[in-house]
């Protein structure tokens, strides 16, 4: 599961009205299994070390109003991952949306991982 969390839709807004011109590409990888919630700020415990620190991605835009952001990271030693972020800052900054993953991804020194984000705009029912 995935949520777009408050401060992420008032970004959103703020993006559309001028107000601010940060992207939201910064990939963040997190251990924490805390499920996700709309007043979330940060992910519950993010990683800083052993390649999996917060770092830039690659934006595009897809057919069908999909909005993705892809970054790879490699690895230099042990790391358990459960969830993932997107933020507009390389440290601290403001949260688009977290994600717990399904089960807790493990990797190890020399490993890589690619991640892929995709949000996919659509009109309320």
């Amino acid at each position: 599961m995935t949520t777009v969390v408050n401060k992420g839709l008032e970004m959103i807004a703020k993006l559309v009205g001028g107000v601010s011109t940060d992207k939201m590409q910064y990939v963040a990888l997190g251990s924490g299994t805390t499920s996700e919630a709309d007043d979330q700020t940060g992910l519950a415990t993010e990683i800083t070390t052993n390649g999996g620190a917060r770092a830039a991605g690659t934006c595009s835009y897809e057919a069908g109003y999909k909005f993705k952001v892809l970054k790879t990271f490699t690895f230099t030693g042990d790391l358990a991952i459960n969830e993932i972020g997107v933020f507009d800052a390389a440290a601290s900054g403001n949260m688009l949306l977290r994600g717990k993953l399904p089960a807790t991804k493990n990797v190890g020194d020399g490993d890589s991982l690619q991640v892929t984000v995709a949000v996919t705009f659509a009109r309320a029912a």
